[in-house]
């Protein structure tokens, strides 16, 4: 029987390396994704992580419970932020899925199916970049509401304790961000694939 997340802590605050190392690794995917959107750079994402969970096990006592998960989420974005704060990259976030605006919308058809022919894969490619512009410009509070749920697949309450913000803020923030791409997205219009265009005059 393996042991559970919750004896897995209590073992790494009594200064369990291995118990923190079994913690940790079903994460380890997660954190260099979150790192990778956050510092737009290989070396610099793994250096983030390197330095995440480090600090996560040095502190690991501070954790009171709740979501493990998104403490550690939230442990992996100070490092990537410190990483640029150094003055290493600038922030960049390449994209893997978008969701469009309204809170209770899936992400679209377009974006969960891959592109099947060479046409299809430059569409995909050049829609890629219009999102990616799009979502630098937002705020870093609304850009990282679109990371964690848009993007890492994250809940509306993890992502509230991930951010400590309350779960409404979530709500609001993911919901403006996403109007504001999809307005953005309009001076792309004429870049971007035939089925967008159209999508984007249906809900002009």
């Amino acid at each position: 029987m393996k042991p559970s997340e919750t004896s897995l802590i209590l073992s790494a605050q009594r200064g369990d390396l291995d118990a923190f190392n079994v913690l940790v690794q079903p994460y380890q995917d997660m954190l260099y994704r979150i790192a990778l959107r956050i510092v737009h750079d290989e070396y610099l994402a793994e250096d983030a992580v390197q330095e995440a969970v480090i600090h996560a096990f040095q502190n690991i006592r501070s954790f009171r419970g709740g979501n493990f998960k998104s403490w550690l989420a939230r442990v992996t974005i100070n490092a990537s932020y410190d990483e640029l704060r150094r003055g290493k990259r600038h922030l960049g976030l390449p994209l893997e899925q978008f969701t469009t605006e309204g809170e209770e919308i899936e992400s679209p058809q377009w974006m969960r199916d891959p592109a099947k022919g060479p046409e299809e894969r430059a569409e995909m490619s050049e829609l890629q970049r219009a999102l990616h512009r799009c979502i630098k410009s937002l705020t870093p509070d609304y850009r990282l509401m679109v990371m964690l749920v848009d993007m890492e697949g994250m809940s509306y309450e993890e992502a509230a304790q991930t951010a400590r913000v309350p779960v409404g803020t979530v709500k609001s923030r993911l919901a403006r961000a996403r109007m504001q791409i999809r307005q953005s997205l309009r001076s792309y219009q004429s870049l971007l694939p035939a089925f967008y265009q159209q999508e984007l005059m249906a809900s002009a």
